[in-house]
């Protein structure tokens, strides 16, 4: 599975489970700390766990991939999930807006996330 499919996979749990405004950024051209960012909102610090939660169990059961790194979950107002290629955001509504990680971003290519249903 390569990076592209990972962040549209990582996207999709992240709508499984209502998260808000999802975003993926394509960083590969202006960084090389990943290849895609995907960046979601959750209301509350149990829906960013279980935002989180859905996205480490679909990549592990559909790519067989697993985080290299995971900070914040327990906490739950910024879940930050890092498989090397792919950065998973799921932050609250304060906490997204205070990084606001799109502008720090925004030289790479932004696209919103358009669910199947």
């Amino acid at each position: 599975m390569d990076s592209d499919q990972l962040a549209e996979l990582a996207a999709d749990a992240c709508d499984d489970r209502k998260a808000t405004d999802i975003r993926l950024i394509r960083v590969d051209e202006v960084s090389s700390l990943a290849d895609w960012m995907v960046i979601a909102g959750g209301n509350s610090d149990v829906q960013v766990r279980a935002i989180a939660g859905s996205v480490e169990d679909r990549l592990e059961a559909e790519a067989e991939r697993l985080p290299l790194r995971k900070e914040g979950v327990n906490e739950g107002r910024w879940a930050l999930l890092d498989y090397g290629e792919l950065i998973v955001h799921v932050l609250q509504p304060g906490e997204r807006g205070y990084y606001d990680l799109e502008a720090f971003w925004n030289h790479g290519e932004i696209r919103s996330f358009l669910s199947s249903d």
